[in-house]
């Protein structure tokens, strides 16, 4: 009896935490792997997927190299799903989602809003209906947005169970002026206006130049992060992989951080961009990088021991 008893337990305290979903075009870069492994180890929420989003861009047509990827036959999406894959196995979180997403973006290139059909678009619009009432599915997107726009595209009556909180495009506080030629929204740029222009979705952006006040030291890194232990080791390696700098911005943790510890960001209400739908969404204007830097490695550091 105590032991059923602690299930029931157990299954009671996961039912309360917020449940989260995070969209992570993990093979882009290098911060991608540090917000994922912050979101993991958070137990005050209930991760119920990792999906894979692609990062097209135009250098892939131009360029032979796209930072550690030729880009002869290059899919994108493809290399964030198995590098998502990688994580939760080395984290023992297997159990976790991790749906392929789109491989395009949506509509065509002059616009229009058809959707990228695609296992994480499904699985998001599952996750989002098993939200009970009152509550909310919060899907986190750090990379280009095709797979969140193309699920509320495929049933917009997810529309009042989610909450969306995106990295991408620019904003200035002073000028309220708004800047989308940014890397996730150049990557799909119609996903973007589509949630811009969707009444009723909860939605809050961490713009780019906001972020980039969060930025690791690589020597920081190398100092705090053991090789013996796997995860330390592949967040370390991956400086290496794509970088030869001795500074990374981390854009993709400034808005898990900022998710956590709404207390070290400055979140304003904001009118969308003037070609948008008038609506008011929510907009980090200014955060802490220094507590949240603290506030990462404190937990990083105290909670992966193998």
């Amino acid at each position: 009896m105590l032991f059923i008893g602690c299930l029931f337990s157990q299954f009671l305290f996961a039912q309360a935490r917020q449940r989260v979903w995070l969209d992570a075009d993990t093979g882009n870069e290098m911060d991608d792997f540090y917000a994922i492994a912050r979101l993991l180890i958070d137990s005050s929420v209930n991760v119920v997927g990792l999906s894979s989003a692609h990062f097209n861009n135009l250098d892939l047509l131009s360029e032979k190299k796209w930072t550690v990827y030729p880009t002869k036959n290059i899919n994108t999406v493809k290399i964030s799903q198995a590098l998502n894959e990688k994580i939760l196995k080395m984290m023992g979180k297997t159990a976790i989602l991790h749906p392929k997403g789109a491989h395009k973006s949506i509509g065509r290139a002059w616009g229009g809003s058809e959707p990228v059909d695609s296992p994480a678009a499904r699985a998001l619009i599952s996750e989002a209906h098993k939200t009970p009432q009152g509550k909310y599915l919060d899907v986190i997107s750090i990379g280009a947005l095709s797979n969140l726009a193309s699920a509320i595209i495929l049933d917009s009556t997810i529309i009042p169970k989610i909450r969306c909180f995106v990295l991408g495009a620019r904003y200035y506080p002073d000028t309220q002026a708004w800047d989308k030629s940014e890397f996730n929204i150049r990557n799909d740029l119609n996903a973007f206006d589509y949630i811009l222009n969707k009444r009723g979705l909860h939605l809050t952006v961490m713009p780019a130049n906001v972020a980039f006040s969060l930025q690791f030291q690589r020597e920081v890194c190398k100092d705090k992060l053991n090789p013996r232990i796997k995860l330390f080791d592949l967040l370390y390696k991956r400086w290496d992989e794509v970088t030869n700098g001795n500074t990374w911005i981390m854009w993709d943790l400034a808005l898990i951080e900022a998710y956590f510890s709404p207390q070290l960001a400055t979140l304003a209400m904001r009118q969308t961009p003037l070609e948008n739908t008038k609506r008011e969404i929510g907009v980090y204007t200014a955060i802490d990088a220094k507590t949240m830097e603290g506030i990462f490695w404190k937990l990083l550091l105290e909670r992966v021991k193998n």
